[in-house]
């Protein structure tokens, strides 16, 4: 039913780029807030309720005047990874950091892609009703740190109230309301083999990993330690849309398949 849902507002979208009558019709000249209002009958029905098109409109319009190189970005795959954080609820490109749009060189095209940020994780993952606490911290080498594995898992940290040192390790923890709960402990070494291996943005200039090192680093850990989380199906239809390139919108931008998604192997698990 999503496939078809899926298929049909790409169709519209394809009559629309084709039609020559009338003052709607799309010209890569057009600015974005034009191709919105062009476009808008589409991007209405693929839009939730909770959000307009005219929100949707001065959505575009901030990050395009916070991140000018979007400019530069074909028109569809901008609004595409806008109507991802349309759909999942976060602000992109703002100092909440719940999600970016970045600018990125695919194969010589300037595109943009979408990316969840740590807030926004945070935030997903609170709307499942089994969560009771997620939280990352950063350590230094003067605080105080333990944590075993094993039958009876333990984690402490005490950070020190002056001179922490140098950045040592991340770690992401989760408590549900039943008592279970799970952590994940990553040096930053092994923080940065991992954006380098799965976030082809890492070096951009306009990667939060350069702007927001110690949020994105949080962000790993946690999708770590959420592996061992009772996920639900939304709260992974939610990931698999993280660091993608679209170029299509649709209903549900789950359903729609990008060509860069990386780290998105996470399974349903039961309490």
């Amino acid at each position: 039913m999503a496939e078809k849902t899926a298929n049909s507002v790409k169709e519209e979208l394809a009559k629309k780029a084709e039609s020559t009558a009338g003052t709607n019709k799309l010209k890569r000249s057009m600015s974005i807030a034009d191709l919105i209002k062009a476009m808008a009958p589409e991007i209405k029905k693929a839009l939730p309720e909770v959000i307009t098109p005219e929100r949707f409109t001065r959505m575009a319009l901030s990050a395009l005047n916070t991140t000018p190189k979007l400019q530069e970005c074909t028109q569809m795959s901008f609004l595409a990874a806008l109507m991802n954080a349309a759909q999942l609820g976060l602000e992109p490109n703002t100092p909440l950091g719940q999600a970016y749009l970045i600018p990125f060189n695919n194969k010589g095209t300037m595109e943009c892609q979408f990316q969840i940020g740590y807030k926004g994780l945070i935030d997903l993952g609170y709307r499942n009703p089994q969560m009771q606490i997620i939280s990352a911290q950063a350590v230094y080498e003067n605080d105080e740190f333990e944590y075993e594995l094993g039958l009876n898992p333990k984690l402490e940290h005490r950070p020190a109230l002056r001179d922490r040192g140098e950045l040592r390790l991340f770690y992401g923890l989760f408590k549900l309301v039943n008592g279970g709960f799970g952590f994940e402990v990553m040096s930053k070494e092994a923080v940065d083999a991992y954006a380098k291996e799965y976030s082809k943005a890492f070096d951009s200039s306009f990667s939060p990993w350069k702007t927001s090192y110690e949020a994105m680093a949080k962000k790993t850990v946690i999708k770590q330690a959420l592996k061992y989380a009772p996920i639900k199906a939304d709260f992974r239809r939610a990931l698999s849309t993280d660091e993608t390139i679209k170029n299509e919108i649709a209903e549900d931008m789950a359903e729609i398949h990008g060509e860069d998604i990386f780290d998105v192997a996470y399974t349903e698990q039961t309490a």
